[in-house]
């Protein structure tokens, strides 16, 4: 029987709703790439982020506090292994990103000005190189549009507090090293991930949202790995090289994606599971069934 729920916010990926004390978080099939949704879901996208969501919270629930409840108790069926039931969070205004290896925007970033969100970083580094430690490097968390890049003190200015600034980075920090860990394990390189907090009913920092998901990370096979140049990866790289290619100008409306691409992308998703899990992606599908 389909169950109807007040809708609170939807967002390019997520729909959260009102469960009354707490909330449903359910992730969607729906991709973006440049902060715009594509036409094209991929399937079973949604399921792998909330799979590897709950992963990450077991994980690293001694090192801060998170939001999730549980992936099947006051879960109605219809949202089983895409849903979670989390925590209400006075989300913070900042989206908490964490490099261990240089990549991407912080790759371009060191090109143009030998810094990362204006870290200093030294001299002569080659594209993918993994850092001499991870660098915390915050921006704003925009509704609309991109979001800009910020230092720590400009974290300072929007939280009201240095030592909530402070409390931020420390926990961002010991999150994705536990993760980078435990990938590394499992032959993957967690390159890079951006995390998000709230405070809950207490004023205690809490994780929320997702974590370290093929969405807000970037995984790449520790076998062949090699400096100087951009990696294959298991996460939504791939769709944003295609979209690259397209000539798309990455304003609305995204382009459809071909169906060689969305097949190729579910697998990197997939692939990202199992590695990370160390278990069939279907384990999981049965557990929360």
């Amino acid at each position: 029987m389909s169950v109807t729920l007040p809708l609170l916010h939807s967002g390019k990926v997520r729909e959260l709703y009102d469960l009354g004390d707490d909330l449903l978080m359910v992730a969607s099939d729906r991709i973006s790439t440049y902060d715009v949704v594509h036409p094209t879901p991929i399937p079973d996208k949604g399921r792998v982020l909330t799979g590897l969501s709950v992963l990450w919270f077991g994980l690293t629930r001694d090192i801060v506090p998170n939001h999730f409840i549980s992936a099947t108790e006051g879960v109605p069926a219809e949202y089983r292994g895409r849903a979670l039931r989390v925590k209400r969070l006075k989300m913070l205004p900042v989206e908490c990103i964490i490099r261990g290896y240089i990549t991407g925007s912080g790759w371009k970033d060191y090109q143009a000005t030998g810094k990362v969100s204006g870290v200093s970083l030294s001299e002569g580094l080659l594209e993918s190189q993994q850092l001499p430690a991870p660098i915390y490097t915050p921006s704003t968390k925009a509704e609309e549009g991109h979001d800009e890049a910020i230092d720590f003190e400009e974290t300072v200015r929007l939280l009201g507090s240095e030592e909530l600034a402070a409390q931020l980075r420390e926990a961002s920090l010991k999150v994705y090293e536990a993760v980078a860990a435990h990938a590394r394990e499992r032959g993957v390189i967690l390159a890079d991930t951006k995390f998000e907090f709230g405070l809950d009913e207490n004023g205690v920092l809490t994780l929320g949202d997702e974590v370290c998901t093929p969405d807000s990370s970037r995984f790449w096979p520790a076998d062949g790995f090699e400096p100087g140049h951009g990696q294959p990866s298991f996460d939504k790289q791939y769709v944003r090289d295609w979209a690259s290619g397209t000539g798309w100008d990455k304003t609305p409306p995204a382009p459809p994606i071909p169906d060689e691409v969305v097949s190729q992308t579910r697998e990197r998703y997939v692939t990202a599971y199992e590695r990370l899990a160390g278990e069939p992606f279907g384990a999981w599908l049965d557990r929360v069934a």
